[in-house]
């Protein structure tokens, strides 16, 4: 139970790597909060839920304040929330664009804003920032989603170093391929898999756990001196 007494923020929380990682700190006697737009396909669970838009200053200070008033604390912020809206950057949607970047890298600097006030209260916490494989790798068609996480990565890296004095570490998750949520798609079309399945040397996509497994690291007090890292979980890709 190495999380037991804290309380943790998951945006995104209701589904796919989200899900896998609520669940992950729940097991360790973490209280988790799942925010989202909404519940979900199946909701909660047994899962504590609030809603969110993380596009949204006032929705999202609304979240913080009202999941430190229920639980007394806040210790973790994951920033899982993410969309994709895949095209050619030439015929790509500028709404599509700010879509992407308005959620992915606008949400994580909004959420991680607005958690650090309650953060620092009883002595620091976590962020923890999600990105992909795609920041640092050239895919046709992948500009806007690309682009939002290539910018998490450097947010990260400058947010470690300015929150380190209040007590917080701030570092980031690249899944690579991964069977769940958006990688779901790509490890069942047939057609692509046989493209890029050859290039992860462990030989197959990852699973959620996976992901939850280096979430969970970056929460305990195994990784107190880790900060301001981009922690790939890809099988050992190749481009």
């Amino acid at each position: 139970m190495r999380l037991a007494g804290k309380v943790a923020i998951v945006t995104g929380g209701t589904r796919g790597l989200g899900r896998a990682i609520a669940e992950a700190y729940v097991k360790e006697g973490c209280q988790v909060v799942c925010a989202a737009r909404e519940a979900g396909p199946d909701g909660a669970g047994d899962l504590a839920f609030r809603q969110v838009d993380v596009r949204d200053p006032a929705s999202v200070r609304a979240l913080m304040r009202t999941v430190y008033d229920a639980y007394g604390r806040l210790d973790l912020l994951v920033a899982n929330a993410g969309v994709s809206r895949p095209g050619p950057s030439a015929e790509l949607a500028p709404q599509d664009w700010a879509e992407v970047i308005d959620t992915n890298l606008n949400g994580t600097f909004l959420c991680a804003r607005e958690a650090v006030p309650y953060l620092e209260k009883d002595g620091g916490g976590r962020i923890v920032t999600m990105s992909s494989a795609l920041a640092t790798r050239v895919a046709r068609g992948s500009a806007a989603y690309a682009s939002s996480k290539a910018a998490i990565e450097m947010f990260t890296r400058v947010a470690a170093v300015e929150f380190a004095p209040r007590g917080i570490t701030v570092n980031c998750l690249s899944p690579g391929f991964i069977d769940e949520g958006m990688g779901r798609e790509l490890a069942r079309n047939e057609r692509l898999w046989s493209h890029y399945g050859g290039k992860i040397s462990v030989g197959r996509a990852g699973g959620a756990d996976d992901v939850a497994r280096a979430a969970l690291f970056l929460a305990v007090e195994d990784s107190a001196y880790v900060n301001g890292h981009v922690l790939e979980v890809n099988g050992g890709l190749s481009w």
